[in-house]
């Protein structure tokens, strides 16, 4: 008997208000313990499409489904607790007075008791290396503690997937070296949106090129980074 996906995309289309298309018939199956990387040039859709696997977007053409609830009404809640989001830009993410309160958010929207809310927070700052800095104000911080941050406050929640959009984007050699070791320790079924094909040969086994809003090629990642015409064909090149 087949194993059902953890994460499931089911035909799915999403129009912006201003008439772009951004995806056009995406189906895609993600199972648990997965690293998938989706990749594509600029425009392809690729943040379009992993805002919907926590329903920050939501399209009535198509599906998804998280564990088999569907991205919808009453389950939106329960999916985010399940999907972890973490955006391109931290600064979207942090927005309180210290990084304690930010990672604490959580955890408190969740309504856990306050001890367990502490235990959170002490456990996610300890898994990107950042003890020490609860009392740190976040907007003061580098851009690649600020990423680690970001990443914390969506482990304090204890995702079952982690989706982490350009995650090296911004970042500097030693920063980006930094980020990749630690996504390699992570344990969760985890979804990059990337232009980093480096980091995806060495962290993400399985590779998704995305392109007008059209899934092109879904394969064994370095099966696709060899085929160089494939990649030129849709923007996309090794360094």
């Amino acid at each position: 008997m087949e194993r059902a996906p953890l994460i499931e995309v089911n035909n799915l289309s999403f129009r912006y208000p201003d008439g772009q298309q951004a995806l056009n018939g995406v189906s895609l199956r993600v199972y648990e313990g997965e690293r998938v990387a989706i990749v594509g040039p600029n425009g392809a859709g690729k943040s379009t499409l992993i805002l919907h696997l926590n329903g920050i977007l939501a399209s009535e053409d198509g599906r998804v489904r998280v564990a088999g609830l569907p991205v919808a009404g009453e389950h939106v809640k329960r999916v985010r607790a399940l999907v972890g989001l973490v955006f391109q830009d931290p600064d979207d993410q942090l927005f309180s007075p210290t990084v304690f309160e930010d990672v604490a958010y959580g955890p408190l929207y969740m309504g856990l008791p306050e001890g367990e809310v502490r235990r959170r927070v002490s456990r996610a700052l300890a898994a990107v290396g950042m003890e020490g800095y609860a009392d740190r104000v976040p907007h003061r911080l580098s851009a690649g503690e600020k990423k680690r941050i970001a990443l914390a406050t969506v482990l304090a929640m204890e995702p079952s997937v982690l989706v982490l959009d350009e995650p090296t984007a911004g970042l500097d050699p030693r920063g980006r070296r930094m980020l990749i070791r630690l996504l390699g320790t992570m344990t969760q079924t985890m979804i990059v949106s990337t232009h980093d094909l480096l980091m995806v040969r060495d962290l993400f086994p399985r590779m998704v090129i995305l392109d007008r809003g059209r899934v092109v090629a879904d394969g064994p990642t370095a099966d696709l980074l060899r085929d160089q015409a494939l990649l030129e064909a849709h923007g996309l090149e090794l360094p």
